[in-house]
Formats: structure tokens, sequence, C-alpha cells
């Protein structure tokens, strides 16, 4: 099972931990964080700019910029990009144990065709769960409506995919407590419930990014530990690795 957070802001941390420790603390956790600044006319400074590069450095992932009307076909990108990302480096982990091979490269062309073809054919049939950790501050009010239009379309993707596909969706900060992550709904597969998510969200004007974050890697580790019995972590498929029928 892979597992990913993907952070929409549109600006600066403001209060609470640094986003980018918590990003840390998921990376170790097995959770990469990818983070979409949405911006409109260059609201987002230079300071928010640097602060979702250095998120997603710190969480194993990548960033984007973007404005409102890209957001949903960022967020596909961001997703299967991850994907075929962590599948690589848990293929290029395997090389070096089963070969001492730093990379695709070093393979033969035939064996290295052979496991491309495996890293594609895992980025469609592998586990996925995706949470989505979106900025309701003030300033985002005016992009909710395409942040909805863009959850409904990650999740079309996502059940398009082979594999068993599932999303959870957040946003900070909290109705009650400015301090964390509010839960919209837990991992799911249905569309029914998104078009209304944020109907009667309040809008607040502080930004707890970190706290946020940290919010929704409890959630996972949580999950992950009640389910830990029924699958193991594709990174420890099965005893041999996932490249012993490729690679010999």
């Amino acid at each position: 099972m892979m597992r990913q957070i993907i952070l929409v802001t549109d600006g600066c941390s403001n209060e609470g931990m640094s986003p980018v420790v918590a990003a840390s603390h998921a990376l170790a956790e097995g959770i990469v964080v990818n983070v979409i600044g949405v911006m409109d006319q260059g609201e987002l400074g230079q300071k928010g700019k640097l602060e979702i590069s250095d998120i997603a450095k710190a969480g194993g992932g990548i960033s984007r910029i973007v404005n409102s009307q890209n957001l949903a076909q960022t967020m596909q990108m961001v997703t299967r990009k991850t994907v075929s990302h962590t599948i690589q480096q848990v293929v290029n982990k395997e090389l070096r144990q089963m070969m001492g091979i730093t990379d695709l490269e070093a393979l033969h062309p035939n064996k290295r065709a052979q496991v491309v073809q495996t890293i594609d054919e895992l980025s469609e049939t592998a586990d996925l769960q995706v949470a989505l950790l979106i900025d309701t501050s003030l300033s985002m009010k005016a992009k909710l409506p395409a942040v909805q239009e863009a959850m409904q379309d990650l999740l079309l993707s996502l059940q398009a995919r082979l594999g068993k596909s599932e999303l959870a969706v957040f946003h900070f900060p909290a109705s009650e407590k400015s301090d964390q992550a509010e839960m919209d709904t837990a991992w799911t597969q249905e569309l029914a419930k998104l078009p209304n998510l944020f109907y009667k969200l309040s809008m607040k004007g502080m930004t707890p990014t970190g706290p946020a974050l940290l919010q929704v890697i409890r959630f996972i580790q949580e999950h992950r530990a009640s389910t830990r019995h029924a699958k193991s972590e594709i990174s420890h498929s099965d005893e041999d690795g996932m490249l012993s029928d490729y690679v010999v």
C-alpha cells in the first residue's frame, strides 16, 4: 500500500510547528507529502513558494505552483508522478540489494525494459491511499469551487486505476480548534459526498499548516495500524522482492 498526502494551500503557514518538520516526520513514516500552491495573479510571495518547495522536499514528494483553472489537472499529475517515483525508489533499492546496481541505467537494455514495464504495471495495480489536506484560511474562499471540482476529477482518476485507490479529505484550520485539521471524509471510493463537503465551512485567517499535517499523519498511522495484518507494505510485498521474476 502506498500512502501520500496532497497539501493544497495558497500561502505561508503562520501558526504552530514548522510544516517542513511535519513533512519530514511523514516521510519517516513512509508517507509522501506533495504540495500544490494555488495562486491567482502572483499573490503567493517568494516566501510562500520557498516554503511549498521545502515542505515537498522534506516529505519526499513534489511541489507545483498553479492557478485555480489548472488545479484539477495538476492534482492528477502530481498523484501519478509520485506513485511512479515511489515504485522506482523501491525498484532501485531492490536492484542494489540483489545485484549491487545503483539504478536502472546500469542494467542490460533487455532487463531494463522488463523492469520499466514492471514499474508501469505497478503504477496502475498497486494499492494507493491519497489524503487531501486543504487550506481553508480566509484567502482560499474564492478558490474552494476549483478545489471541489479538482477533488471529483482526482477521485475519478483514482477509480480508473486497476489497483484499489482511496481518498480522504481534510481541511484546516478546524472549525473548533485552529491548531489542527478537521476530517471531512474518511477513506472513500465514492463520489456522492464530495460536492457538498465545504458547503458550511467557516473561513478563518490563520494557516496552521504544520499542526494540520501532523493531524493527517496520525490519522494515516492509526488506520495503518488497524489494518497491518491484512496486507504487507508494497516495499515488503514478498520475500524475494518485486523484481525477482525479472532480474536474474
